[in-house]
């Protein structure tokens, strides 16, 4: 047993399970350096075996993270483990995360395998995989739902073939805290060898408790590993939030008595980076991230905080790096101080080339917007990264009207494949007659399932706007982000984002829940 609690983000891929949530290997290779600088200890950079784009996004972050330890995913076959070690190979340090399900729904119904042919495959996926690399995961998918005395004979074996760390997930969500710790701590009293591996947790939020089920894991069942997401991003109701668990350790050391080494000064950060990203919003209640989670609305409570703050907050919003909206630059700044903002800000500029990008970028936002706050420069640097990747449909400039009693009308310049194409329509709003200017030339068909605005910045009129478009077509469901003080602007922007994702169409091969 150790005082350490070992922190394995899987953001970058169960997080991008959530449908609409898949990345492009640059926006996961930016997510992966935040979560080096969060200090979190195991990236599962995704799923190796899934798509050539999963595999050169493992190999891409395992060749540029050299602190944290550089996971991929495999099902419990040769294939899968061969493609996730050669994905790896490039990583100062590697882990291959092999699972099979165990409970006997998922055996009899999904795998078609009988007990003994799991427990089987099981054993000789671990000793093929120890093999290749000597940080070996073993996840019994379903294991909360499995016979305590089978799961207990496949976790004997499986370390004996030299697994080093074994979770047990409650992958539908079903879990009871006091039931699923309890369900742990048998286990690993059933299993003679169990001192030989690392024990962890991975819970979903299907009724609200991944959180206290992870915990409820680690202090009666004795787990050292949780198995999390930032904004507890995943697929249906999402993942234990990393956030929640890491500051729920470290406010409430003297009943958990144990150490995370996460900088929680760089939570916050990473919860925009990723929200950002993926275009899912954070609830303005959410714990710890949200923009209400250390705002104080009662007379009662402001007077408290005002003479005391602990006597209604538990943590300091700087410790999880929350700051005030500073004005830090302005349309007369220069490129040097623009780039030492991004550095203490935390935000990596691949080239100069990108530095360059978003810095042409700033000072235009800077002529229409008179004061730049923190959160512009990080929802630039994005728009920057992002005008950067070969989209095949691209924003290039909008005119519309609008007057009370006529129809608004929109003329909408873009680039389609590489050639320039104007198109005009009229809708409804002014947002209506851009996007069906838009669709005049794309005809996509895709269904509109989420259109959301959100300012970057509060106080003023002058905001930024972001936009998230959320589509579905055959199937398939993406998101597009777009940021722009002309919130028209930002819409088209999002939603040709969006549609280059539904054109890219790349196929994924489904992982563990």
């Amino acid at each position: 047993m150790t005082d350490k609690l070992i922190i394995f983000d899987t953001t970058l891929r169960d997080g991008e399970q959530s449908p609409g949530a898949s990345m492009t290997r640059e926006e996961k290779v930016r997510i992966a350096r935040q979560l080096e600088r969060l200090r979190v200890d195991v990236i599962e950079a995704g799923f190796a075996a899934a798509s050539n784009g999963d595999f050169e996004a493992v190999r891409a972050i395992a060749g540029q993270i050299k602190e944290s330890t550089v996971c991929s995913l495999a099902r419990a076959n040769d294939r899968d483990i061969s493609r996730a070690a050669e994905a790896l190979a490039g990583a100062a340090r590697s882990r291959i995360h092999t699972f099979i399900a165990t409970s006997p729904l998922h055996m009899e119904k999904k795998l078609r395998m009988s007990p003994e042919e799991v427990l089987e495959q099981a054993r000789l996926s671990v000793r093929f995989a120890r093999n290749l690399c000597g940080d070996i995961e073993f996840s019994a998918e379903d294991g909360y739902r499995s016979e305590l005395d089978f799961l207990a004979r496949v976790v004997e074996a499986v370390i004996a073939e030299g697994a080093t760390t074994i979770n047990i997930p409650d992958t539908v969500g079903y879990a009871i805290p006091e039931l699923y710790g309890n369900f742990i701590r048998q286990l690993r009293e059933k299993v003679p060898n169990s001192d030989k591996a690392i024990w962890s947790v991975h819970c979903h939020n299907d009724l609200g408790m991944a959180v206290a089920n992870s915990l409820a894991g680690v202090k009666i069942g004795g787990a050292r590993q949780v198995e999390c997401t930032i904004n507890g991003l995943g697929e249906r109701a999402g993942n234990c939030s990393l956030e929640e668990v890491v500051m729920a350790v470290k406010t409430r050391r003297d009943y958990f008595g144990l150490d995370v080494g996460i900088d929680t000064s760089q939570i916050v950060p990473a919860s925009r980076l990723v929200s950002q990203t993926t275009g899912f919003v954070v609830q303005p209640n959410k714990a710890v991230v949200g923009a209400n989670a250390f705002a104080h609305a009662s007379g009662i409570h402001q007077d408290g905080v005002l003479k005391a703050r602990d006597t209604y907050e538990i943590m300091r919003a700087e410790d999880v790096g929350w700051a005030a909206n500073k004005l830090v630059l302005g349309k007369l700044s220069g490129r040097n101080a623009f780039k030492q903002r991004l550095q203490e800000l935390g935000v990596d500029v691949a080239s100069e080339a990108d530095l360059n990008a978003a810095f042409a970028r700033f000072k235009d936002l800077a002529d229409r917007k008179s004061e730049i706050f923190d959160e512009d420069i990080i929802a630039l640097v994005g728009d920057s990264a992002r005008a950067a990747e070969p989209d095949h449909y691209r924003f290039v400039s909008l005119s519309q009207h609008s007057e009370t009693g006529e129809r608004p009308q929109a003329r909408v310049v873009l680039m389609v494949g590489g050639e320039e194409v104007v198109v005009e329509s009229d809708g409804n709003g002014p947002v209506d007659a851009t996007l069906k200017a838009i669709e005049s030339k794309v005809q996509s068909g895709a269904e509109m399932v989420l259109y959301s605005v959100n300012a970057i910045t509060s106080g003023s009129t002058e905001s930024q706007g972001e936009v998230t478009f959320r589509l579905q077509l055959g199937g398939r469901i993406v998101n597009g982000v777009g940021s722009d003080p002309d919130i028209v602007v930002a819409s088209a922007k999002a939603y040709l984002s969006a549609l280059s994702k539904l054109h890219a169409g790349v196929e994924r091969v489904p992982a563990q829940g």
